[in-house]
């Protein structure tokens, strides 16, 4: 693979606090992505903003309103990050859908294959800009656009299951689904709109933990643990 996006959740980010951001966590994902951008590998990150927001819980702020509070919060979730990684020497980029004065740049694919070409990390932040797309829409929205090779979903469970494992100790992890399978058995790796997008475009994904040691690394290397979902 010579480029991909990793897709980071943000509950993931939070660590055992549910909010905010551990900062261990986020200094281990910067540790193993200098790793592989030291190989070589061109790394694009979308990250979603559930350690801040995760939608409305009533009908008391309009869907659109709602939404446009979780993008913000994927904005600021891909700033801190982006500290961090600056911290391990990686160059990073910050591209929005949107204006936000100085604290990004507007996205363009000439942009981000730009700022790639010269070893930057690129983080797309932001979403799509629209309401009712999710970060699941976004990262392969950008991925097609970007042209990446693949997405690695980094998630707090390991892999795609059959069922819930939290709710079925017998659940069963697949080591490789074909996306049309997680349509059909509604196994929700990615939503809807986002499957659909994968199938059309080609585009594998591979589900891992976040949590397990080295796992970005190990994807990237061939030591993969966790589910890959074909096309």
């Amino acid at each position: 693979m010579k480029r991909v996006l990793l897709k980071l959740s943000g509950e993931a980010l939070a660590g055992d606090k549910k909010t905010g951001f551990d900062e261990e966590t986020v200094r281990r994902v910067a540790d193993q992505v200098k790793r592989i951008a030291d190989q070589g590998i061109e790394v694009g990150i979308v990250i979603g903003g559930g350690n801040f927001w995760r939608g409305r819980k009533g009908n008391e702020i309009d869907r659109t309103k709602s939404d446009q509070i979780g993008m913000l919060a994927t904005v600021m979730n891909c700033i801190y990050v982006s500290e961090i990684f600056r911290s391990f020497d990686l160059k990073t980029a910050i591209l929005t859908p949107f204006e936000i004065g100085s604290f990004t740049k507007l996205f363009s694919k000439d942009r981000a294959n730009k700022y790639f070409s010269r070893g930057m990390v690129v983080f797309f932040a932001g979403g799509t800009g629209h309401p009712y797309f999710s970060t699941d829409t976004a990262v392969l929205l950008r991925a097609v656009e970007v042209d990446a090779d693949a997405i690695l979903l980094a998630k707090a469970i390991d892999g795609v299951y059959d069922s819930d494992p939290k709710l079925n100790p017998s659940a069963k992890r697949f080591d490789e689904i074909t996306i049309n399978e997680v349509i059909e058995k509604k196994l929700q790796v990615v939503d809807l709109t986002a499957s659909i997008l994968a199938m059309e475009n080609h585009m594998p994904l591979y589900v891992f933990s976040l949590n397990e040691e080295d796992s970005i690394v190990n994807t990237i290397n061939g030591k993969f643990n966790g589910t890959r979902v074909t096309v």
